[in-house]
């Protein structure tokens, strides 16, 4: 059957022209295109072992999976040997990698560590996870690892290496630690006992890879340890699968979360940080491109996505990662020593987000080049502090070393209540110091004087009661949303809690849509005024466009919308600009310029004549 369709899409392909993309060399196919553009950027694949099972068990089969791999341009396949309790055999395995390997492939292993079958115990909890707590969760896996681990020279590590297992062996071993800091210990120690150290017992040459998930503000309560797994394992790999923003499927994730989770991962795992994983999953084909977009701005080298199968039955955005890839390439190398810069966002490693919960996503969607940071950003102009901030108990100081350096400091109510030396902070802020939760769900805005309903209502966890500070924006009750004392802004928001979460069932993102997104464009170029920083472009544009500023002085627009929206920008310098995907020039007179943004399409402004 599966067979069948690799036919049938093969005959399509060639119906269609094959697999050569426009938009780039005459004559080049897109293998030898992207052969030619490895070092800028590589695509991977990931094959499930089930697709494993099926495409490369006989010659065939396999022949035909190269034939496809070769179409799209993918130079690099990871072979997954489990998955919920299917395991693929060493001999399989061997072949399939010596043939790959005699194509030009570059493979890696791969294992998604989910209970099936006989093997591993299921959790007691809301996700099919594992109970790692258990001696034959353990042991099943590490007699996976010991068997394939002399097969590859790297093996990646799904993003199932979690747990919420609740279950009376779970509670006994925690003991009196919350149940963040009992999973985190637990999966730092199976990390070495049950993966790095069989593997590299059988095979000491071989690299293992953990590719963490995209929920990175819930990372630390089901086991994940930015602080300390980045440190034992070879390389990190980063989830950008944002998928629909649109819909509930899978959470009404914000395009711009990919950029914020590849990029605070970096910053914790540093020179290892290595691919960007994206899927196909609750994806349109713009869905689906968007993510490679911000994988590339993130600053990833390559693009792994999952999954194979995909590949198969067919989707529309493999046409238009065909069609762009020249681009992302461009755009990837440029990145690689001009990354984006902008606000720091301070969210130390394994921190608690409170009712901040993906917050950095929405300031991105705001149109504000915001850069999150996993250590106190001592000497950036423009500081962004959500509640996840707090964490740092030494926060007072640092702060008040920056405002002497001249820098402009954000602060959410969330992070005032929260944060050591909150009394004072308040004082210099010019608010009251007020820790009483008053949640209020608001529905309209004033705007231009007049009052703007929202299409979804917005919240509010404090209240904020000015005492020397100028109040900026305030909803139509009166209620202040953002406030300034000099160089002290605070901001009253709420995106997601606990409780939020809770009231839906959900258990990893966002768990519905919010009015912040809907807030007037007046709103947006006030906010964006607030964390505006020196001699950088100045947008003026509806939420859902970002700009992201690159290194050199170039920047990137993205009109995230479902409908064309006009935009005016006042640049640091006059002249005469291009965009840098298409070479095309833009219009501006002086330092102004006003552009026409198409729905869900991008531009790149560069001065003319600089690369």
């Amino acid at each position: 059957m599966r067979t069948a369709n690799l036919l049938i899409f093969l005959i399509v392909l060639l119906l269609n022209g094959g697999c050569s993309s426009t938009n780039q060399q005459s004559g080049d196919d897109m293998w030898s295109l992207a052969s030619a553009r490895k070092s800028d950027l590589r695509l991977g694949v990931y094959v499930t072992a089930q697709t494993v099972e099926q495409l490369f068990t006989t010659e065939g089969g396999r022949r035909e999976a190269i034939s496809v791999l070769k179409c799209n341009g993918i130079t690099k396949v990871y072979l997954e040997v489990y998955r919920c309790g299917l395991v693929i055999s060493p001999e399989v395995l061997k072949t399939s990698v010596a043939l790959l390997k005699r194509n030009g492939f570059e493979v890696v292993g791969g294992i998604a560590t989910l209970p099936g079958g006989e093997i591993g115990i299921p959790q007691q909890g809301p996700l099919t996870w594992l109970n790692w707590q258990n001696p034959r969760s353990q042991n099943d896996m590490r007699k996976i690892m010991e068997d394939t681990a002399p097969i590859f020279d790297t093996f990646i590590v799904d993003d199932f290496f979690c747990t919420s297992d609740t279950s009376m062996e779970s509670k006994a071993a925690k003991g009196e630690r919350s149940w963040s800091e009992y999973r985190r210990a637990l999966l730092t120690e199976v990390a070495q006992k049950v993966i790095i150290n069989p593997a590299k017992a059988k095979n000491p040459a071989i690299k293992i890879i953990i590719k963490y998930p995209q929920w990175y503000d819930r990372f630390h309560l089901f086991g994940y340890d930015v602080s300390t797994e980045p440190k034992l394992f070879d390389g990190v790999w980063v989830g950008t699968e944002t998928r629909g923003q649109y819909t509930q499927r899978y959470g009404f994730v914000q395009p711009y979360e990919g950029f914020i989770n590849y990029r605070w991962i970096s910053t914790l795992a540093a020179e290892k940080i290595g691919g960007a994983w994206f899927d196909h999953g609750d994806c349109t084909d713009i869905d689906f491109i968007e993510q490679a977009w911000q994988s590339v701005l993130a600053g990833a080298k390559e693009l792994v996505i999952f999954n194979f199968d995909s590949f198969i039955s067919g989707h529309p955005g493999h046409h238009l990662l065909r069609q762009n890839f020249n681009k992302l390439a461009d755009l990837a190398n440029t990145i690689a020593s001009n990354p984006v810069k902008g606000v720091t966002g301070y969210k130390p490693a394994n921190s608690d987000a409170g009712g901040d919960l993906y917050l950095m996503d929405y300031i991105g969607m705001f149109g504000i080049s915001l850069v999150p940071e996993s250590k106190y950003p001592d000497n950036s102009e423009v500081i962004f502090l959500p509640t996840q901030a707090a964490t740092d108990r030494d926060i007072l100081p640092k702060i008040i070393k920056s405002l002497d350096k001249g820098a402009k400091i954000i602060m959410t109510t969330g992070f005032l209540v929260n944060a050591n030396g909150g009394v004072q902070l308040a004082r210099l802020a010019g608010v009251h110091y007020c820790t009483t939760t008053s949640y209020k769900s608001i529905e309209s805005v004033i705007s231009e004087g007049y009052n703007k309903s929202l299409k979804f209502p917005m919240s509010m966890d404090y209240e904020v009661i000015p005492d020397g500070a100028k109040v900026l924006l305030e909803t139509s009750g009166k209620h202040p949303f953002l406030v300034q004392n000099k160089n002290l802004f605070v901001v009253n928001t709420h995106t997601f809690s606990q409780q939020d979460f809770d009231a839906v069932g959900e258990v990893l993102l966002c768990p519905r849509q919010i009015g912040l997104l809907e807030l007037p464009r007046s709103w947006m170029n006030t906010i964006r005024e607030a964390f505006s920083t020196k001699d950088e472009p100045v947008l003026d544009a509806i939420s859902r466009v970002s700009m992201q500023q690159l290194g050199d002085h170039s920047f990137v627009l993205h009109n995230y919308n479902q409908e064309a929206t006009v935009i005016n920008l006042k640049l640091p310098k006059d002249g005469s600009y291009v965009d840098g995907f298409s070479g095309k020039p833009l219009p501006s007179t002086g330092k102004n310029m006003h552009l026409d943004l198409a729905p869900r399409s991008r531009i790149w402004v560069k001065r003319n004549g600089e690369n």
